[in-house]
């Protein structure tokens, strides 16, 4: 199973390093490969807290140094590492089902086989994101909790403490798996012997796995307290994840609020700006958290009921078939033929949702499983529902579905109608649950969006546009189809035309950055100095540390006549990037 699974993920990847996309140029996965290119340099911290979890980035910087920008390397990793997820599959199926009325190597096999070719998994495992790992790391602490019985004060827990606490440094969602570990912790440490010698095993146990959790976690923690010198644990960015999921825009999946960009690297900057403006100082990593995590909380607060249904709304959003895939990756890999044909979320929910409903009445040990999947769908409520966020969940539903196909093939081989009927029934009804569609019609603008940005990296502009009337069809009010819209009117110079989509993008957006930077260097262009000013200094105020934005400023100053202005603006433009030739040639051109 093993290796028919990394055999099958190989074949992605070999087709994978044809692709351009194999060298990330945009989304989380530039993200997180500038962020190892600048640790593999040298850059080892910018000497403030973290913001964004900083674990894939130096696993990124480990392949990075010698190796240079090696996306291929590491997508070897997440290839074994899928087969070994493959592979846990079969082991907890086993474990679970054994000595029950289905045959366990039956359902291991074919939860194995459904990893194997769940679309989702053979994406997410080839680009350059850490979401193959903690599905892994997940479910193989759910399988080492399912066999750990009579375990001492020390061990097994310093490890599993160590392996939780390093796997958050990644993705903070594995913290959810602290619940499973302490129930088994009490049955596994606490049994026999009187309270008082219960408590203090217990106690001890509890001592070990939390000193495995903070050691295991201290790189993070140890650099934001003595580099940074700011109380954060992981990442100050949860605070801005969470008002991304709880705010009065927020629909469940991740719409970012009015003047915070989609991207990863610009939502960043742009929480810790938007902070600091709001705030009228300026403001450490923690404070930026914390600001954000106290609208958050005030929206709760004063909109309960309203912060009630949304969370119905994400419980739904989780559940459902819709593949709100963010970054569009999986439809691209698949129109390219890079993935093999295979199954999507909605099928292993429906079989999944409906075999987990029976089957923890008739296989007691499969509750751990439903827990785990429970656990991470909780882990996901207080931010926001995506494809990639929901695949830690897979394996177990996989387990399930593959649990109800063997139980099913089963009884009805034996002619045992009616007890395959609660079968059929609960899958219909799951059926029908995950199915219910969604009502808002601008979600299916996404894939057209983004498979846009990728034509136009490409320099298809005829597929661009193609994608963008369509995204535009869905989500008329979308300040970025029309930004791009505009951007390619400007390529073609249908200037008037570019005008006319960038002036709907404001009204859409008056904070959108690179629109007030395009409508700021026409107006230089056609010699509108003054007019040129005032669209930097609006961009300026949204990306204060833009060098070339600065650079532009001063040139429509000089223009305009102003030498000092313009003086200024060159300075701050070379503070923020010296040694630029062109930034330098600019200033000695100065009339002194």
């Amino acid at each position: 199973m093993l290796i028919a699974a990394l055999a099958m993920q190989l074949g992605v990847l070999f087709r994978f390093s044809h692709s351009a996309d194999l060298v990330p140029q945009g989304d989380d996965m530039k993200f997180y490969s500038d962020w190892g290119l600048r640790i593999a340099h040298g850059q080892w911290t910018d000497g403030k807290a973290f913001y964004g979890l900083p674990g894939y980035a130096y696993l990124l910087a480990a392949f990075y140094r010698p190796l240079g920008l090696a996306p291929f390397a590491v997508g070897l990793l997440q290839a074994v590492l899928f087969a070994l997820t493959a592979f846990v599959i079969f082991r907890l199926a086993l474990r679970v089902f054994a000595g029950s009325a289905v045959n366990a190597r039956a359902v291991g096999v074919l939860a194995a086989l459904g990893w194997t070719f769940f679309t989702p998994a053979q994406t997410f495992s080839v680009v350059l994101m850490p979401t193959v790992i903690v599905a892994l790391v997940y479910w193989a602490i759910v399988a080492w909790l399912l066999q750990t019985r009579d375990a001492g004060i020390v061990l097994p827990w310093l490890w599993m403490g160590l392996a939780i606490g390093a796997m958050s440094m990644c993705v903070a969602t594995i913290l959810f798996a602290l619940p499973m570990a302490a129930v088994t912790m009490w049955g596994a440490v606490a049994p026999g012997g009187g309270v008082r010698q219960r408590a203090v095993r217990l106690a001890a146990a509890v001592a070990v796995f939390a000193s495995g959790l903070f050691a295991g976690s201290s790189p993070a923690w140890l650099h934001n307290r003595l580099v940074a010198h700011e109380p954060v644990m992981l990442s100050a960015h949860s605070g801005i994840n969470f008002w991304v999921g709880n705010n009065p825009a927020a629909t469940g999946y991740p719409k970012m609020p009015p003047g915070i960009r989609p991207s990863q690297e610009a939502m960043l900057r742009d929480s810790i700006t938007r902070a600091e403006a709001e705030a009228g100082r300026p403001l450490s990593r923690a404070e930026v958290s914390e600001h954000w995590s106290r609208k958050a909380d005030n929206y709760i607060h004063t909109h309960f009921a309203e912060w009630l249904r949304l969370m119905g709304r994400k419980f739904l959003n989780f559940w459902n078939a819709f593949q709100y895939d963010d970054i569009s990756t999986i439809t691209m890999q698949r129109e390219q033929g890079i993935t093999w044909p295979g199954l999507r979320f909605g099928f292993v929910a429906a079989l999944g949702l409906g075999g987990m409903l029976l089957a923890i009445f008739t296989a007691p040990r499969s509750r751990w499983i439903a827990a785990a999947v429970l656990l991470h769908m909780l882990a996901v409520m207080p931010v926001f529902v995506t494809e990639r966020y929901r695949l830690a969940a897979v394996p177990g539903l996989l387990i399930f579905a593959a649990w109800w196909a063997v139980s099913l093939h089963a009884r009805l081989a034996r002619r045992e109608w009616r007890p395959a009927l609660p079968l059929l029934a609960v899958s219909v009804a799951t059926a029908w649950f995950v199915s219910i569609p969604r009502d808002d019609t601008t979600l299916w603008s996404l894939d057209y969006y983004n498979a846009a940005i990728h034509a136009i990296r490409a320099h298809d502009l005829g597929s661009a546009q193609r994608s963008l009337k369509i995204a535009e069809s869905y989500s008329p009010s979308s300040a970025e189809v029309q930004s791009e819209l505009g951007n390619i009117a400007l390529e073609e110079n249908r200037r008037a035309d570019a005008k006319a989509r960038y002036r709907r993008a404001l009204e859409l957006n008056p904070r959108h950055d690179g629109v007030l930077n395009n409508l700021g260097v026409m107006a230089l262009q056609e010699h509108f100095p003054e007019v040129a000013e005032k669209f930097f200094i609006a961009g300026l105020e949204i990306e204060p540390r833009d060098a070339s934005r600065h650079y532009l400023l001063a040139r429509a100053r000089l223009e305009r006549g102003d030498i000092a202005g313009a003086r200024a603006a060159i300075e701050t433009a070379l503070k923020l990037k010296p040694g630029d030739s062109e930034f330098l040639q600019f200033r000695t051109s100065l009339p002194l």
